[in-house]
């Protein structure tokens, strides 16, 4: 098969979604490339990933490590350019909206070569979020987008992206989430945490929740009064680990601070949860496919398909608790149906898109030597 296929991966949810189409293109026969930028260093959020969901193992970890929005994504482009010239690839394939993602589409572009965008489209239109100004910067990059839900065609089209660059396929995350369901064993994680039957888990990681020192300590508030009414399992990460912990979050009555947790133990302790209390973007979509009862810590959502044909709600601080009681009064319904095209077969359809892609273009890459 002509063209080589270079995926760029750095963070937990990159990992979540490439997977299926990572082994879609492996089943067709393809050259592929995995780039491990290590914007996810640690353990627990990064290698156990690559295990866990049969990823091969990263033909190259660049290690970029942590750091200022301005100096990590400074020292992604020094290294992808690199890695792209010296790999010469006939196509780019980023994820989500990370700072790797806009950082390996900024350098396929200027290196004349084309990008595909996985979960393209998608707008909280909430500019101090980075995520949007990543994701907004890289739909305009890509030469292929595949969207996940139907909002997202419509963002892309008011923003004057060709449609015919445009494929609704569903989300990959979804289909990594049904592939491995049968291993996630809430009984199994319960008892690894010493959880009591009935329980919530909690992540937060977004500036607008943990770098604001006053948003950080009405997150903490909110928690742990929430904590009086359910116990509550925090994986801490390493973003939000010590903001929260300054803010008054920290092992009381009700409160199970853990560390990051992998793949299938999370989700195990997803799936047998009562509700899910976030800000991730990724969980509003797994808790939503799980029938799993959701409250977003946000005032928008990039993912408003979780809120219309799921199980999400969107809440502030002060609204936490009441919303809480609602759901453990069973107060709250989702659409039995779902989202459309979560069946577990994005990952096929990506790689459709991209082999017929490949089959149609010259493979010369501008800049390579």
């Amino acid at each position: 098969m002509n063209g080589r296929v270079l995926h760029v991966v750095g963070t937990r949810p990159n990992f979540v979604k490439a997977a299926p189409v990572v082994a879609a293109l492996r089943a067709t026969g393809h050259d592929q490339v995995l780039v491990h930028t290590g914007q996810h260093y640690d353990e627990r959020m990064s290698h156990i990933f690559f295990r866990e969901l049969g990823l091969p193992a990263p033909d190259t970890d660049l290690g970029v490590g942590s750091g200022s929005h301005a100096r990590q994504t400074a020292d992604l482009l020094v290294a992808l350019e690199g890695e792209l010239l010296a790999r010469a690839p006939a196509l780019v394939v980023v994820y989500g909206d990370v700072n790797s993602t806009l950082a390996a589409a900024l350098v396929a572009a200027k290196l004349g070569i084309p990008v595909a965008h996985v979960e393209a489209g998608l707008r909280s239109f909430d500019m101090a979020m980075p995520e949007e100004v990543n994701r907004r910067l890289v739909d305009q990059l890509a030469e292929l987008l595949f969207v996940t839900s139907p909002e997202a065609v419509g963002h892309l089209a008011r923003e004057g992206v060709d449609p015919g660059r445009v494929h609704f396929v569903g989300n990959p995350m979804i289909d990594t989430l049904l592939t491995h369901l049968e291993h996630f064993d809430p009984a199994v994680a319960r008892a690894a945490h010493a959880l009591p039957e009935r329980y919530g888990v909690v992540t937060l990681h977004r500036p607008a929740n943990v770098d604001d020192p006053e948003a950080a300590a009405a997150a903490a508030r909110a928690l742990t009064e929430a904590a009086g009414h359910l116990d509550l399992a925090v994986p801490l990460h390493p973003r939000g680990r010590e903001a929260l912990r300054r803010a008054g979050l920290a092992d009381a009555p009700g409160i199970h601070l853990l560390e990051p947790l992998g793949y299938v133990e999370f989700m195990g302790l997803v799936r047998g949860a009562a509700v899910v209390i976030t800000d991730s973007g990724g969980v509003q979509e797994e808790t939503t496919v799980l029938g799993v009862p959701c409250l977003t810590l946000r005032t928008t959502t990039e993912r408003p398909v979780t809120v219309t044909h799921g199980t999400n709600r969107l809440v502030r601080h002060g609204e936490l608790v009441p919303a809480l009681r609602k759901v453990l009064d069973g107060q709250t319904a989702a659409d039995p149906e779902g989202p459309p095209l979560w069946d577990g077969k994005a990952g096929p359809r990506i790689a459709r898109v991209l082999t017929e892609w490949l089959e149609r273009h010259d493979h010369r890459v501008a800049g390579a030597p």
